[in-house]
């Protein structure tokens, strides 16, 4: 935890914050922080800043603070990437937050298990969670959209050229093209299942304005091509 996650229900005052819970535990047991002392803090979705620690014991830390950064800007970045496995998919939400995208979507395809989408990873609160460990660790304080797009047709044929919004749309396939020399920006990159897009999903896809990508002769898991592909392109 990098930055204390501060959330509205934490606000005693405008300038006060008392937090229970995991961030307590962390603060304390991680941080190892004295009553004196400043932390790296933020408001969801609002300022950055400093808070003071007034109180900090077993029940309760209590902070005084001062919020006066704004936080990073974000990435031109809709990410669309086909829903992993349940145990994959907190990875891959946390770093999609920590990088800065703009915009998650969790897509359907072929290759992605039935079951993937009744697993209790992709109840909401559990989302958020991840998003928020993905803000904490980058010291960001805005959350970046996300949504669940179970049906990859209407998807793709009614949403996804909207959302490209004029810029570059890439797509990770294997034996396709190199990159691009220029980007217009903003980006949209899209990222498979473990068994990859079938042909017809990939022809869906360039039909709606995406550009097939060949990231190499390795086979990459979803959270290590993501951390390519933007490392890539930012």
């Amino acid at each position: 935890m990098n930055l204390v996650l501060l959330y509205p229900e934490d606000l005693v005052a405008p300038d006060r914050a008392c937090l229970t819970g995991r961030r307590l535990l962390h603060v304390r047991e991680v941080h190892r922080a004295k009553v004196g002392e400043d932390l790296v803090v933020g408001l969801l979705n609002g300022n950055m800043g400093k808070g003071r620690v007034l109180r900090l014991d077993d029940g309760l830390l209590d902070l005084a603070l001062s919020l006066d950064q704004a936080p990073p800007a974000k990435l031109p970045l809709t990410l669309v990437v086909a829903l992993p496995r349940p145990k994959v998919l907190n990875r891959v939400v946390a770093a999609a937050a920590s990088l800065g995208t703009a915009r998650i979507v969790l897509l359907n395809a072929w290759k992605v298990e039935k079951a993937y989408w009744s697993s209790p990873k992709l109840q909401p609160e559990s989302l958020r969670q991840q998003l928020f460990l993905g803000l904490e660790q980058a010291r960001d304080t805005v959350l970046p959209e996300l949504r669940l797009a179970r049906l990859f047709r209407p998807f793709v044929e009614d949403e996804l050229p909207g959302l490209l919004g004029g810029g570059t749309g890439l797509l990770a396939h294997p034996g396709t093209d190199a990159a691009p020399s220029s980007l217009l920006m903003p980006l949209t990159l899209a990222i498979g299942p473990e068994g990859g897009w079938i042909e017809a999903e990939v022809q869906s896809l360039v039909n709606a304005g995406m550009r097939p990508l060949d990231l190499g002769p390795r086979i990459l898991r979803t959270e290590t091509a993501l951390a390519a592909l933007v490392g890539k392109f930012f």
